[in-house]
């Protein structure tokens, strides 16, 4: 894959970065700046060497309209502060706005180019589409830097297409993400322990299968737990379930059995009488995980399985883990994600690799008080790190060799 040191001397060279700057927002206020900060690294290297720094992103999903709300003129004063100089927001990604800023710019300069989900053709199915509009982005520059790595997983416009039209190389966040996800999946150091929780069982299926002939130990947690508690015959109330997979989780169960894999489950569970709202209060109830009420639903793992997972992240060498044990946005449920996340600390601290898979892992362990340099790796990509870890291709790396 080629990187920034293949493109040679950039400076008064207008350069193109695809970054990913799909920050959760309050109103026009940004909760988490984790993605604006993980670009930093390639962006000051960009101005440093002296070259005019056009770069694009994404924010929310607009389905190609114009929505006002979803501007990046909070992100543009954002990686202002961080960069400590002034970015430009142009009012559009290719048009006129665009063209004349980018044509204003001294060597240093950054200009952020609007919303590019505002254009149809961005994540349009079509190639040829995607092509002719990638053409115009392409136009206002003479290199591009793919540095987003949360969509490398999608042939998209911004991304995968603009890297056909002009010389490309990955960015520094993309060679850091690569390195630390290849380190885990490729030659880990052992025992190599994966732990997944998040809602849903059938969103992380290709990553089961392709770590259970890798991983030495599963732990399995979350919303997704419930399939597997089911398919081991317990009852498991009103929690969220998939029917649909309980075969496809015995086998896993089984496969896990015949290879030696450690599958780790939850030994108690923290209930409630629904999910949290108006209507339902919040009054949590540690069960045993064989015993779950018919009318309650778990929201979380409990504390005798929070020990558990924390003991069995802290006797690993590589760790991976993607999805929270439970609703960690509610203080009653989140006991379980902070016992997973300090066992990644402590394994960290007794030497480690650990990586936190990003998505609503990272927001996750900000929401909880844990800070970046606690971990060794936070990826930046929720979808994009799981397919990486399930073994795909993933076309804006591909385009990149």
């Amino acid at each position: 894959m080629k990187t920034l040191k293949d493109l040679g001397d950039l400076r008064g060279k207008k350069v193109l970065v695809r970054a990913d700057f799909n920050v959760p927002l309050k109103a026009t206020e940004i909760t988490d700046d984790g993605r604006i900060r993980a670009a930093l690294p390639t962006l000051q290297e960009l101005r440093t060497q002296g070259a005019k720094v056009i770069v694009m992103a994404h924010l929310g999903r607009p389905k190609g309209k114009v929505v006002p709300e979803l501007s990046l003129a909070p992100v543009a004063k954002r990686l202002g502060e961080l960069l400590g100089c002034d970015v430009t927001l142009a009012e559009d990604t290719y048009g006129e706005d665009a063209q004349a800023k980018v044509a204003a710019m001294n060597d240093g300069d950054v200009v952020l180019l609007q919303n590019v989900r505002f254009n149809p053709e961005e994540t349009s199915k079509d190639e040829a589409e995607r092509s002719e509009y990638a053409k115009k982005i392409a136009a206002l520059a003479d290199v591009f830097v793919s540095d987003g790595f949360g969509v490398v997983h999608r042939a998209q416009g911004s991304d995968y297409d603009v890297a056909k039209v002009l010389p490309s190389a990955a960015g520094k966040l993309i060679e850091k993400e690569v390195k630390a996800l290849s380190r885990a999946t490729e030659n880990p150091e052992r025992p190599f322990t994966v732990v997944l929780g998040g809602s849903k069982v059938s969103d992380k299926l290709g990553v089961i299968e392709n770590l259970l002939s890798k991983a030495d130990r599963l732990i399995i947690g979350g919303g997704m737990v419930f399939t597997f508690l089911k398919a081991k015959g317990y009852e498991v109330g009103t929690s969220l379930l998939e029917e649909d997979q309980l075969e496809t989780v015995q086998g896993y169960i089984k496969t896990a059995q015949e290879r030696g894999v450690e599958l780790v489950l939850p030994t108690d569970i923290v209930v409630n009488p629904g999910f949290p709202s108006d209507d339902t209060p919040v009054a949590p109830e540690v069960v045993p995980a064989d015993a779950i009420p018919a009318d309650k639903m778990g929201l979380d793992i409990g504390p005798e399985s929070g020990k558990l997972f924390h003991d069995k992240i802290v006797d690993s060498k590589t760790v991976v883990w993607n999805g929270p044990m439970g609703v960690f946005e509610v203080k009653e449920f989140q006991a379980g994600t902070k016992a997973v996340a300090q066992g990644l600390v402590d394994a960290t601290k007794a030497g480690a690799f650990t990586i936190v898979g990003g998505g609503d892992s990272a927001s996750a362990v900000r929401h909880l008080g844990f800070k970046d340099e606690d971990f060794s790796h936070i990826s930046t990509g929720g979808g994009a790190s799981l397919e990486f870890l399930e073994g795909k291709t993933l076309p804006g790396l591909e385009v990149l060799q």
